[in-house]
């Protein structure tokens, strides 16, 4: 069982995801706060595993709160719940421990699966927030620089169509509508990329990408 921890200032908010995650049957609902300082509090009592972390909250917010939280409770995990994907706060979460964000209209059962992936120490990033951590972080590839991994190679020309898309932070439903198949579609070229090159997440696809674009052409 996993146990989480909702923090939001806004009341209807906690009941709603409290009512939707409480019909996981792995996903059980530990506590409830309005600010990273009683999310703290409560911490120390109930020892969750998973925090749901809104980011704009009064007497402390998301960003100090993940800080906090992540120096003294270093085996909890965060997941930040957000309006806007661009959010500065979200960047400032994340560089501060958070494992991912997603957005509060995010459906139920991916919100599901994102707390199950996080808790498992899995990053959940968006695409917005992809394009500007590869905007702050761009790839250094010098002239020496080795060549791409054998693996590479392995993957089908449709593969590598996908992997350039995800390159520039597009979705799914984007890259399926780009490339005219179906997000399921889309979902396995995006599975046998990450197992065939090793990677963990979209975001080392994403860094991997920019690394050896010139490959993917």
């Amino acid at each position: 069982m996993i146990k989480v921890l909702l923090v939001d200032d806004q009341n209807l908010i906690r009941q709603g995801l409290k009512a939707l995650l409480e019909l996981e049957p792995d996903l059980e609902i530990v506590g409830e706060a309005e600010n990273g300082e009683t999310a703290i509090n409560l911490i120390e009592q109930l020892h969750p595993d998973v925090v749901l972390m809104d980011i704009r909250m009064p007497i402390m917010d998301g960003v100090a709160a993940t800080r906090e939280i992540h120096q003294r409770f270093s085996n909890i995990q965060i997941l930040v719940l957000t309006t806007f994907d661009n959010d500065e706060y979200v960047t400032a979460a994340l560089h501060n421990g958070a494992m991912g964000y997603l957005l509060k209209d995010t459906p139920s059962e991916e919100l599901a699966v994102a707390i199950r992936a996080v808790h498992k120490g899995y990053t959940q990033l968006g695409p917005g927030i992809v394009k500007k951590l590869l905007t702050q972080f761009p790839p250094v590839v010098p002239n020496n620089s080795p060549p791409p991994p054998p693996s590479l190679a392995e993957l089908t020309p449709r593969e590598k169509e996908v992997l350039r898309l995800i390159a520039t932070g597009a979705t799914n439903k984007e890259i399926a509508q780009q490339l005219y198949i179906s997000e399921g579609t889309v979902k396995n070229h995006v599975t046998n990329i990450l197992n065939r090159l090793n990677l963990r997440d979209r975001t080392q696809a994403a860094i991997f990408a920019n690394s050896f674009l010139s490959y993917l052409n």
